[in-house]
């Protein structure tokens, strides 16, 4: 993980992440602050669809966990499990995983998300 963290937040909510240290993660920290819209996704995750594509190149797929941020390569879209299988995933790279506000995640879809870097 990296130093690097990141807030989430509503008015109702605050999500803090650390960052993973690829170059997937290191893309989307340049590309803050964002404001976003998250909606819940299979009952798994809270996404949120990206402006933008991220650099993907030289970034690892992953586990899926719960408390991870994730990027899904071929959507193009943020994402949080919450209720996650624990399988790997090569079009699953981690962003980053929550270091506090786990839960907080429903508050996401309560009006638009500020996402910033913070330290």
């Amino acid at each position: 993980m990296s130093a690097t963290r990141v807030r989430l937040s509503t008015p109702d909510a605050e999500i803090v992440v650390r960052t993973a240290d690829n170059p997937t993660s290191r893309d989307f920290v340049a590309k803050l602050p964002l404001t976003l819209t998250f909606e819940d996704f299979a009952g798994k995750e809270k996404i949120s669809h990206l402006p933008e594509r991220l650099t993907t190149g030289g970034s690892p797929g992953s586990v899926t966990r719960n408390g991870a941020l994730i990027y899904y390569k071929p959507c193009s879209h943020l994402g949080f499990y919450y209720n996650a299988d624990g399988g790997h995933d090569d079009d699953v790279i981690t962003i980053g995983d929550i270091e506090s506000g786990m839960r907080q995640l429903d508050h996401l879809e309560q009006g638009p998300v500020t996402v910033e870097v913070i330290e």
